[in-house]
């Protein structure tokens, strides 16, 4: 199931995407107030997730509205930790940001680890705030996001993929120069706006391998970078591992899983987004996220 969340009537609301249009169960008097939004029915388990499956079998009526008019959320619009974010995850991209081609020495031996505020996340068709008196150096990054539905601690690698909800689209927008004037990732990956996200969450079971997903990101038409998951240094199933080791995984848990070469600083000469510009970011089996850069 394609599950996200969009405004009706100025309310948000969960929904799932079928077709050309978006199905709304949530609208129904009937329906559970808890899992009214996508983190309750992730909250809800299994059961929360069949019940939702049903009552689209059973109601041809539930109330639509048609795909190119829905007003888009991030599917977890408010994550409950912040997005816990790797870097350096693609041997190409750990090539472009040393400067050398000895990968072997150059590989990471650990998932390289840091989080953007929670308050960056952003939907996947909204303006982007550009922040001119803050950052000249605003650069793309697009990367598979994995959408936990059960949490746990000390999640075994072989088990891990069976705690995933889903899967989304993720533009980890990154401010280069304010990561190299603080000496961290942090306020340069955190800026509002920052983390797009969506367009919704694939459910984990119609993605059996999400290391085999193309991955891709063009800014105004032109492909910036185009790879694979397969390229991941850590995959998917080895991130959630080392991140539970001594850290609880939450229900609604979102992690940005790395980004291939391509990006703007590295170029010659580099390339940073500008007020105006169009970065669109696309996941194989998930969709497209498209975001303009607008004003501040």
């Amino acid at each position: 199931m394609r599950i996200l969340m969009c405004l009706y009537h100025g309310e948000p609301y969960l929904g799932v995407a079928e077709g050309d249009q978006v199905r709304l169960p949530a609208t129904s008097n009937n329906w559970p107030a808890g899992y009214r939004d996508v983190s309750g029915l992730i909250a809800g388990g299994p059961e929360a997730l069949q019940r939702l499956r049903d009552a689209l079998a059973a109601d041809a009526n539930i109330t639509s509205v048609g795909l190119e008019k829905a007003n888009f959320l991030a599917p977890v619009p408010r994550p409950p930790k912040n997005v816990m974010c790797l870097g350096w995850n693609y041997a190409e991209h750990v090539e472009e940001t040393s400067g050398s081609k000895k990968l072997s020495s150059d590989l990471p031996e650990h998932p390289i680890v840091f989080t953007k505020s929670a308050s960056s996340v952003t939907g996947p068709y909204d303006d982007v705030p550009y922040f001119g008196d803050v950052t000249q150096e605003m650069d793309w990054e697009v990367e598979l996001g994995v959408v936990i539905g059960r949490g746990g601690r000390g999640i075994p690698k072989e088990q891990a993929l069976e705690h995933v909800f889903g899967y989304t689209v993720i533009d980890d927008l990154s401010a280069r120069d304010l990561q190299s004037r603080h000496q961290q990732f942090f306020l340069g990956k955190s800026l509002d706006g920052a983390c797009p996200m969506g367009p919704w969450i694939v459910t984990a079971d119609e993605i059996p391998d999400p290391q085999n997903l193309n991955l891709s990101c063009r800014v105004n038409g032109i492909t910036k970078q185009s790879s694979n998951t397969r390229h991941m240094i850590f995959g998917v199933a080895t991130t959630i591992a080392v991140l539970s080791r001594g850290m609880t995984l939450e229900p609604g848990d979102v992690i940005a899983t790395g980004t291939p070469s391509g990006v703007g600083f590295t170029r010659e000469p580099p390339e940073f987004l500008k007020s105006g510009d169009v970065v669109e970011c696309e996941v194989e089996g998930i969709g497209v996220i498209r975001n303009r850069m607008g004003s501040q």
